[in-house]
């Protein structure tokens, strides 16, 4: 996203651009990333693409080679195992949160994001909404107003969006969301872990589907 003001510095968008082009799947598992290349597609110089490779690195979404090139992740099954149990842990406590202490500014956005991913998987558009899923679930994390959540969550924000896009079920997840959204207006905390166990398995069985056919 870019910066309030417009200005983002080089290495910043060249690291969004690749980042997006990871987590859409436009770059797949395993492809290379080469320097000199990434250059010349980009039209920036090599060390705006060496901060970023070095960055991405640092998120979870690239695997350094030696010199000067890199490839797209491949997660496994133990990552994707590893990234679940994470996120169902963090994100039971989450939701939980959410319902006790959302905001009515907070809801707003969270109406926003699912009024966006909902159009988005009506119509078939998958990047756009797995993105706007991605986000419902980062609102749903600023509603439950923890810092060391927060913190975990900007960790661990890139892996998290990446599995969040491990699904072809659009307007399923969409409307599991919606209930969500509804239980956390309700402040129904018991509905809400219902809910949350729910969609958690959903997604698992999304995400080992979509890896069992690749």
């Amino acid at each position: 996203m870019t910066p309030p003001g417009g200005f983002e510095p080089e290495s910043e968008r060249v690291t969004r651009q690749l980042r997006d082009q990871i987590i859409d799947g436009a770059r797949a598992p395993g492809s290379r990333l080469v320097e000199r290349e990434l250059a010349a597609e980009l039209g920036v110089s090599r060390l705006p693409i060496r901060e970023a490779l070095r960055d991405l690195v640092t998120e979870g979404l690239v695997t350094p080679r030696p010199r000067t090139w890199a490839v797209v992740r491949e997660f496994t099954p133990t990552d994707i195992a590893d990234l679940d149990e994470v996120r169902t842990a963090l994100e039971t406590l989450t939701f939980r949160l959410a319902a006790q202490r959302r905001t009515r500014a907070g809801l707003a956005k969270l109406r926003a994001d699912l009024d966006a991913e909902l159009s988005a998987a009506h119509e078939g558009d998958a990047v756009r909404a797995r993105r706007a899923a991605a986000d419902f679930h980062e609102t749903v994390t600023s509603l439950a107003d923890n810092e060391l959540l927060n913190e975990l969550g900007g960790t661990l924000r890139s892996r998290m969006r990446w599995l969040l896009g491990q699904h072809d079920d659009l307007v399923e997840v969409a409307e599991e969301h919606e209930n969500l959204y509804e239980a956390i207006a309700d402040r129904d905390v018991p509905r809400v872990e219902e809910l949350v166990m729910k969609h958690l398995v959903t997604s698992r069985a999304a995400a080992r589907r979509k890896h069992t056919r690749e």
